[in-house]
């Protein structure tokens, strides 16, 4: 016999609303290059449409992942391409951390600090990052007395997975084939 969803531990009920979340995303398909949010900021407006870059451009961010995501575009088309591969977790950390490291009053920081470590870095995180142990404890630390470098260790260490995983997987992509163009 059914005993219903309060049977279910609630971790379950986070993940499947999680899932839900992310299947209602993929249906409704928006034009993810150029209509985005910035997550934990203070705005609740849209961002400014990134301009098209050109061509040259383009052709830098090769160089490096933080000259792709010192470009509005440029961080846009690499949040759709982590979304098209469901793992934009980490880049949704990188520019929570940003946001984060951006905001002056001390209250704000700490409870924007709680956000982001319940969001991405405690166990069983609806967007949990993939990091150490030990990251995970520094951090956990430095949330005691949160300051704008309480995310710098985790923040540089997805940023070195990005480059070492994701940011080869997009420069090979169709979305930056076509940009390049």
């Amino acid at each position: 016999m059914c005993r219903g969803l309060a049977a279910l531990p609630a971790t379950c009920i986070e993940r499947a609303k999680g899932i839900k979340t992310k299947l209602g995303y993929l249906l409704q398909k928006p034009d993810i290059i150029t209509d985005y949010i910035i997550p934990y900021s203070d705005k609740a407006e849209k961002t400014a449409k990134p301009s098209r870059p050109s061509q040259t451009e383009v052709q830098q961010w090769r160089e490096s992942l933080e000259k792709l995501l010192m470009n509005s575009y440029g961080l846009a088309a690499f949040k759709a391409f982590l979304q098209s591969e469901h793992s934009e977790e980490n880049i949704e950390f990188w520019m929570a951390c940003e946001d984060y490291k951006a905001t002056k009053s001390p209250l704000k920081l700490a409870v924007k600090a709680k956000k982001i470590y319940e969001d991405f870095i405690e166990k069983e995180a609806p967007k949990e990052i993939n990091v150490d142990h030990y990251t995970k404890d520094i951090t956990m630390k430095s949330l005691i007395e949160p300051s704008t470098a309480t995310f710098e260790l985790a923040q540089k260490r997805v940023l070195s997975l990005m480059e070492k995983d994701s940011f080869y997987r997009f420069q090979k992509s169709e979305l930056y084939q076509e940009l390049i163009k």
